[in-house]
This record gives structure tokens, C-alpha cells and sequence, in this order.
């Protein structure tokens, strides 16, 4: 039995010795730990010179916990630990440990050998190198570590500030900075002879671009890098790179983007960077000719005439719809466009009304048998004379809605008012095909009755003496056959527009739309707020009239 311990014990001996396992430290005894640092490192010597394998060894390098560069490290900070500065559980030790800290100082600034330094990977960071600092420091790096690395190679030091505080230190090669920047050649040449040039550059919107724009100085190809950037950090970018005048950078930017599409907030950005920096014409003549267009103001009164014209003409219905609401958000004013948006011609817009009104009305004396069988096309006889009809009353009330948008539907009133055959007809037409006309009249009664169309008294009084009978007659069917038509709107929008007359000529109305409603109830618009309001301001005088209307 003490055989076997024995065997044990001095096996785990000759472990500990092999291997060199420092054992664990301890208050009681710290004088064996010291020790045998002293002979774990003349065994080390013994050994000879250790080659470094990774960038790792020459750098100091901070470990994540559970690592095994973290145990390394907390086993040579106890090594390092002067052993009188822990006395007993709880207490620490007064003593200043100043002679030990200034030894791991001279330790960790050692130089490494030259067969370690031949082997670091040569990239792109030997000419370039960032450090970023907080916005309460403000010290720099030391010159005497960057020309030790790579022999003076940084010979210029770049300090950013930016505007919300904060510091970013750029150590930087001065052939490289000056070859690719007009503005950092001359601040380099104006301070010639130095052996480490000291740049400021203050108020820097953004740490990160400005960073990135001077990477791109040590790229051979920048388009490829670009790629990856992106579009939006691309513009960034060029906004630096403009400001600093770097010129392969500016050609670079501009042609890639040139080359890809953008959204409305990047092409936002670019109008105004192309507004503040001016750039050589050659390379963003293709920008500015997706930016800006050169046609006249005449050319585009045209085009907006040529599109409602092909939008009244379509025959598919989905494509006519799906325009109708592409044309009507670009032209009216309360669309996003409306910063962009040209006058259009009110005189091209009502020429293509009275077109419209034309072939409506040539459609009605069909639908009245006035027009002979034989006068009919065969593309005119291939489709419904309701659809037909259906189509010209929702080309009218597209252009209307524009032209209401637009504060121009004045006239139209006239010239709806004037439409003395159509009214003929009307009366002549079967109920299910003479609605249509009613459509039209709704939409000038709910733009009167909600103070978006401003006529005169003869003219709001001509368009009710003429189409207030139609409407009552074809309400029932409205009311079936809507269309997007908001009916209780329009029952308000009827009784407002009869308030706006005279109380003579509103005598007449009401009276005909109560005679109206006791026969047809429902089929009837129900106006009886505005017949009350009418009521009281024709018999009740005075304060009594004054009393009511507030309540």
C-alpha cells in the first residue's frame, strides 16, 4: 500500500517536472512559485531560441474568457504579480508595486527579431493603419513604434475629428496620400523636410466614410470594391472624395454609379451633392443626364395632353384603369410629384372633354335607336352600347377629377350645363343607360357641396334648373349601381349646393324634390336637413331664426 503510493506520487513528480507546471500559488508559500519561475526560465533557455509562428505572438492580444490565450495570460500575470502584495484572504497589500510594473514594460516593448518580422503577411495594411480614439482622448500614437515596425513607412499622421465628438487617428503613408489627393499633396509639400507629417482634419460628418475613401487611395482596383459598398455608402463616398479631391475616386464613384439604378432618397442626395461640388464634365455628363432633363416646358404640356388623350381612347379596361390612376398621381397637385410638376394646358384638357362629350352623345342616339343600324362600325357593334357609355362617363369623370385638383373645373360646369341634346335624350333613354349622365352631375354637386369647386350663382343655379331633375329620377339607380360613389356624400353635398341659391329659386327645388319623395321614398335622395335649414330661414325671422340655426 505506502509502495503504491509512493509510485503514485512520484509519478505525478516526474509529471510536474516535464511538463514544467508551476504549482498552484499560495499565500503561505510564495517563495516556491518565485523559484521556480527562476528555473522554469534557465530550463527555457536551455532550450534555445523560439521561432514565433502567428502575428499573434508578436502583438498583444486580448483573449475572450475560457480561451487558451486567457489561461496563458492570467498565468503569466500571477508570475508577474509581486508576492508581497497579497498577504491574507480579504486585505491588500499598501505596497507600491511600481519596479515591477516598469519591468513588464520593458518586457513588452521588446523588439522582435528579424526572422519574425520577415514573416508578418504583407498587405495593404502596411501603408495604411486607423486607431480610433475616444471623444475625451486625445493622444496619438507613438512615432518611435511605427518606424521601428516598418521603417518609417508612416510618415504622416491623419487626426479626424468629428462634429459630435470623437477622434480618429490614420497613420498613413505620405507618397501614397499625396500621389492620390490634390488637397493632402499640398499640405505635405507646404511642410517638406519633416520626418512626421501632422494633418487636422476637423468637423468630419462621418468618421467611417472618411476612412473608407482613404482605403480606396491603396486600392489598384476600386470598382470592384465599390461593388460592395454599395450604392447609398457610394455617394457618401463621393462627397469625400470630391472634398479632398481625389480624383481616381471622384472617375470611380461616378461611374458606377452611373451604371446602377437608384432610389428616389439616393437620387435625392445626388441632386444636391451635384449642386455643391462641381465636377469635370467629361466623367458625369451621363449623371447629370439621368438627373436633369432638358425638354421645355411646351414639350411636356404636350406629353401630359398625349397621355390623357391615349388614356380616353384605350379599349382594354384594366389597362385603362391601371393608367387612369398612374396619370391622375402624376398630374394632380397632391401627388409626391408635385415639387416636379409643370402647368398643363387647361385649353388641351377641355378639347379632349368636348371630344368625350361628342362620342357620348352620338352613344345615346344609339341607345334611342336616332342613329340607323347601317351607320354602325363593326368594332362599335363587338361591344355592349353599356359599356360603351360606362366609358366615356368614367373618361369625363377622370378628367374632372383632374381638373377639379387643379382648380379649373369652372368652365366645365358651363359647358355640362350647355348640354341640351344630351338632356333630350336622357328623357328618352332607358333607365338602366340614362344613370350614366347622373354620375357626372354627382361628382360637380359633391365638389360644390364640399367647397372644392367655386362657381358662380348663374352657374349653380343653371347646372340644378338643368340636371336636379335627372338626378332625382336616376338616384335609384345610382344607389344599385354606385361605381365608387358615395351616396350619403352626396345626398349632403345636394342639400348644401340648393342652400347656396336664392330662397326663391330654392322654393322651386325643394318643393319638386318633396313631391319626388313622397311617391318614391328610398328612390329618392333623402334631403330633409337642408329642407329643415330652408324652412327655418323662410318663415322664422329674427332672433328666432338666429337661436335654432345655433342649436
Amino acid at each position: 500500500m505506502d509502495g503504491h503510493t509512493r509510485r503514485r506520487h512520484g509519478s505525478r513528480h516526474r509529471s510536474w517536472c516535464c511538463t514544467f507546471n508551476a504549482p498552484p500559488p499560495s499565500p503561505e508559500n510564495p517563495h516556491l512559485s518565485q523559484h521556480y519561475r527562476t528555473n522554469n526560465n534557465n530550463c527555457k533557455t536551455k532550450l534555445g531560441p523560439q521561432k514565433p509562428d502567428s502575428l499573434s505572438k508578436l502583438t498583444t492580444s486580448i483573449s475572450v474568457p475560457n480561451s487558451p490565450q486567457s489561461s496563458k495570460s492570467e498565468l503569466s500575470l500571477v508570475g508577474r504579480m509581486d508576492p508581497r502584495r497579497i498577504l491574507s484572504p480579504g486585505r491588500v497589500s499598501p505596497i507600491d508595486h511600481t519596479d515591477s510594473l516598469e519591468e513588464d514594460r520593458h518586457s513588452s516593448h521588446a523588439t522582435p527579431s528579424a526572422a519574425a518580422v520577415d514573416s508578418l503577411p504583407r498587405s495593404r495594411s502596411q501603408s495604411f493603419r486607423a486607431k480610433i480614439e475616444s471623444p475625451d482622448t486625445h493622444s496619438s500614437l507613438d512615432p518611435s513604434r511605427v518606424e521601428g515596425d516598418i521603417g518609417g513607412a508612416y510618415d504622416v499622421r491623419l487626426n479626424l475629428k468629428r462634429k459630435n465628438g470623437g477622434v480618429m487617428v490614420l497613420e498613413l503613408s505620405s507618397s501614397v496620400l499625396a500621389s492620390n489627393s490634390e488637397v493632402f499633396a499640398g499640405l505635405i509639400a507646404g511642410s517638406a523636410g519633416k520626418k512626421m507629417y501632422r494633418i487636422e482634419v476637423p468637423e468630419v460628418e462621418n468618421l467611417g466614410v472618411f476612412k473608407e475613401t482613404i482605403e480606396l487611395m491603396f486600392e489598384e482596383d476600386i470598382a470592384k470594391r465599390l461593388v460592395k459598398i454599395g450604392v447609398n455608402r457610394a455617394i457618401d463616398i463621393l462627397e469625400v472624395s470630391a472634398g479632398i479631391m481625389f480624383r481616381r475616386g471622384v472617375s470611380s464613384c461616378l461611374k458606377y454609379l452611373e451604371a446602377v439604378p437608384w432610389t428616389e432618397e439616393e437620387e435625392e442626395k445626388l441632386r444636391s451633392l451635384f449642386t455643391r461640388f462641381k465636377f469635370d464634365e467629361a466623367t458625369s455628363r451621363d449623371m447629370l443626364a439621368r438627373l436633369h432633363s432638358q425638354q421645355s416646358t411646351d414639350t411636356l404640356q404636350n406629353l401630359a395632353r398625349h397621355l390623357v388623350s391615349s388614356i380616353t381612347t384605350c379599349s382594354d379596361a384594366n389597362a385603362r384603369n391601371e393608367l387612369k390612376s398612374l396619370v391622375k398621381g402624376l398630374l394632380c397637385k397632391s401627388s409626391v410629384y408635385e415639387k416636379e410638376q409643370p402647368d398643363i394646358n387647361k385649353e388641351d384638357f377641355y378639347a379632349v372633354c368636348q371630344s368625350c362629350m361628342s362620342e357620348l352623345h352620338n352613344l345615346f342616339e344609339e341607345a334611342s335607336d336616332a342613329i340607323p343600324h347601317e351607320r354602325m362600325t363593326r368594332k362599335e357593334m363587338g361591344k355592349p352600347l353599356i359599356a360603351r357609355i360606362s366609358k366615356q362617363v368614367d373618361n369625363i369623370n377622370f378628367l374632372l377629377e383632374i381638373l377639379l385638383d387643379r382648380q379649373m373645373a369652372e368652365e366645365f360646369v358651363d359647358l355640362w350645363v350647355n348640354q341640351g341634346n344630351l338632356l333630350k335624350l336622357h328623357e328618352r333613354a332607358s333607365p338602366m343607360v340614362r344613370y350614366e349622365l347622373s354620375r357626372v352631375s354627382a361628382i360637380l354637386f359633391i365638389a360644390m357641396g364640399t367647397r372644392k369647386l367655386h362657381c358662380c350663382s348663374e352657374a349653380r343655379s343653371g347646372l340644378l334648373q338643368a340636371w336636379f331633375g335627372p338626378m332625382l329620377l336616376d338616384f335609384g339607380w345610382l344607389q344599385r349601381c354606385r361605381k365608387g360613389l358615395d351616396m350619403k356624400a352626396l345626398e349632403e353635398a345636394m342639400g348644401q349646393t340648393l342652400l347656396t341659391l336664392p330662397l326663391k329659386q330654392q322654393y322651386v327645388l325643394f318643393m319638386e324634390w318633396f313631391r319626388c319623395f313622397s311617391r318614391n321614398g328610398s328612390e329618392c335622395p333623402n334631403l330633409s336637413k337642408a329642407f329643415q335649414i330652408w324652412w327655418r330661414r323662410s318663415f322664422l325671422r329674427g332672433s328666432e331664426t338666429h337661436a335654432v340655426e345655433s342649436r
